[in-house]
Formats: C-alpha cells, structure tokens, sequence
C-alpha cells in the first residue's frame, strides 16, 4: 500500500517517491517557475492553434520554450515512428552538451520535468536568479551524468516543496499521486548547436529534430514541423492535448 507524507507526496510499496500530478495549467506552471528561482519577466502562456495566425500573434515572443502534453496512444505512435527505447542510452554531462537533460526518477513528475528542461535550456537560462534553488541545482547537477543527477532532482527537498506548493492548484480536481497517469509533458527547446531538442525524461535521452532556421525560435514553422506537429499528425483527429509556451512577458505586463 502507499503511504503519504506530511507535504502529500506518495511512497509507492517499491519505496519511490510519486508527486501529484501538475495540471497543465500557465498560471501554474509560471508560479512553480517563479518559486524556483525563473525571473518574473518569463511565463506561460496557452497555445490555441498552430495554424491560425491570429491566434498565433497572441503568443507573446520571443517563445523561449514550448510544452506539449500528448495523450498515452498519440505518444507511443510517434515514438515507434521513431525507434529508440526507454532503456537509459544517453550518457552527456557537463557543459558541452547542447541541452542539459534529467531522467525521470519521481514518479509522475513529468510536468515537473518539462518544466525544468524549458527553463534550464535555451535562451530561458539566462532569465535564472544567481543563487536560486534552480540555479543551485542546476550548478550541482549539470556536471553529472544521468542518473547522479536524476538523484539531486530526487533528494532536492526544496524542489519537492515548491512542486507541492502549486500541485493543488488549477482549475480540475488535482489527482491523487497514486492514481495512474496516462499523459505525457514533452518540452521543446533550442540547444546550444542551434538545434531543435525535444526532451522528456521517461525517454533513452534528448531527441534531436535538426537544425533550427537562424532567428527562429521554437514557435516558428520549421520547428513546429520538426516537433509538435508530428504529434499532432499522430493523433488522428484526437484533440485531448495541449500546449504552453514559454514566453517574455510584454513590457506593460512585467
């Protein structure tokens, strides 16, 4: 049987520690981003459409990152698509990696993971506050390989705390950890090479999508073809997902 700490955070009966799962959720996800130390000029914003430019010019730029929740089946038809395997491959460390990359350890913690592979990659990395609780972990983490530094996200107990702090927030019902999860938080960012990466820590590592076009960010049409839109052509006319960008927010909203 499960069994739950004083901050809610379940131990499954392997002993794994299990997160509440976050709804995604802008207002959510720019508030665990703040709390861990991202600068109050970047948050979320939802994405409507990816075709319909009026929609499209509501997104405020430059889009610094971009999440994208996938339903189980819609995920594994893509990632058949492409080969690979769950099974740990990747082995980067330090700084020479184009994008810094975390394993998932925590048990439904995937939204949590995006959201660190949005704000620790990419332009998003330079709006960090010297001394903040990413900014610490990022430091402790970045030289490690894998699975040491799935376990500095693992053992952070100020990280735990400021996940817990918002899980409950929302505008649904927040599930319960121990219930199962059947959405996958995908996050898409440019790497240092100038790269599309898409990132997601239940994979074998971070997955190239090519070259970006100069100037380009990650909204802009040549990445949306390399990324998201593979996604979206996998789903077949189903339309349970969502996407949040990333964003500077505008100058009379700061």
């Amino acid at each position: 049987m499960s069994r739950r700490n004083e901050r809610g955070v379940y131990i499954d009966p392997s002993g794994n520690k299990t997160f509440i799962p976050l709804e995604n959720n802008p207002a959510v996800f720019t508030e665990l981003t703040h709390r861990l130390g991202v600068s109050p000029k970047l948050a979320f914003y939802d994405i409507y459409s990816l075709d319909d430019p009026d929609l499209l010019s509501l997104i405020p730029k430059p889009v610094h990152a971009l999440i994208f929740i996938s339903p189980a089946d819609v995920y594994h038809r893509v990632r058949k698509a492409d080969g690979g395997t769950k099974e740990l491959t990747y082995t980067g460390a330090g700084d020479q990696e184009p994008v810094i990359w975390f394993k998932q350890t925590i048990g439904h913690a995937c939204g949590l993971i995006a959201l660190l592979h949005s704000v620790s990659n990419g332009s998003a990395k330079e709006f960090i506050t010297p001394g903040s609780t990413l900014d610490k972990l990022l430091r402790e983490a970045t030289p490690l390989k894998p699975l040491p530094r799935a376990e500095v996200l693992y053992d952070s107990d100020e990280l735990e705390k400021a996940h817990m702090a918002v899980a409950f927030k929302g505008d649904s019902v927040a599930p319960l950890a121990a219930e199962p999860n059947g959405y996958h938080f995908i996050s898409f960012v440019r790497g240092k090479d100038g790269h599309l990466y898409e990132l997601e820590g239940s994979w074998d590592g971070p997955i190239d999508r090519g070259m970006m076009e100069s100037g380009e960010d990650v909204l802009g049409e040549k990445a949306l073809d390399a990324g998201i839109r593979r996604f979206v052509r996998a789903a077949e006319g189903n339309l349970e997902m969502s996407m949040i960008a990333l964003c500077t927010k505008p100058e009379g909203d700061q």
